[in-house]
């Protein structure tokens, strides 16, 4: 069960817990459906201030290879030079410049979002989901977040087009975050 707490007792330093958490997006494809996908690595770190949520900070390392869409054949072409370069570029990064409170339960969080070596800004806006202590002793917090980004801005152009017009692969991009993270003593 979780509670909400008294934000000040919740400053400290948070390590993101892969196992319980999840980096999604979703795609639109061939003009009719969305393909969704993950990344099964990663890491990460929060430091929260509950007192002043504006010098609360986040880091995610997300490796490209960990890419899963439920297709071995998908996956492999978004790991080729057409989309991510894997092997030039194995890590996509996530650096926080600046947080702030909404009000409520409602946060956002702007950062330098890097993939393929390009570096733009991201702002992702994020619910705080609550805090626990786990049956393990670990103090808990979760927040859900989502943004979107047009993938021409970090160089992933490729595409084919339709016969009926339109293309194969939709410039935006739905990001989402699900995010258990584990204060650290």
């Amino acid at each position: 069960m979780t509670t909400t707490p008294d934000l000040s007792t919740l400053t400290g330093e948070y390590t993101v817990d892969p196992a319980h958490s999840a980096i999604g997006f979703t795609a639109r494809h061939a003009m009719v459906t969305n393909v969704k996908g993950k990344f099964l690595d990663f890491t990460g770190t929060l430091h929260l201030d509950g007192t002043d949520p504006s010098r609360s900070t986040a880091s995610l390392d997300i490796t490209m290879d960990s890419i899963d869409t439920g297709s071995p054949d998908r996956d492999g072409h978004l790991k080729s030079s057409d989309f991510f370069k894997t092997d030039e570029h194995p890590t996509m990064t996530f650096r926080s410049t600046k947080a702030e409170s909404l009000g409520g339960d409602d946060y956002r969080i702007t950062g330098d979002l890097t993939v393929l070596g390009t570096t733009k800004p991201l702002t992702i806006d994020l619910e705080f989901n609550g805090a626990a202590k786990d049956p393990f002793g670990n103090e808990r917090v979760g927040f859900e977040g989502k943004s979107e980004i047009k993938r021409s801005e970090w160089g992933l152009t490729w595409n084919a087009a339709l016969e009926t017009g339109g293309v194969l692969v939709s410039d935006k991009i739905k990001l989402n975050f699900d995010i258990s993270a584990i204060r650290q003593a």
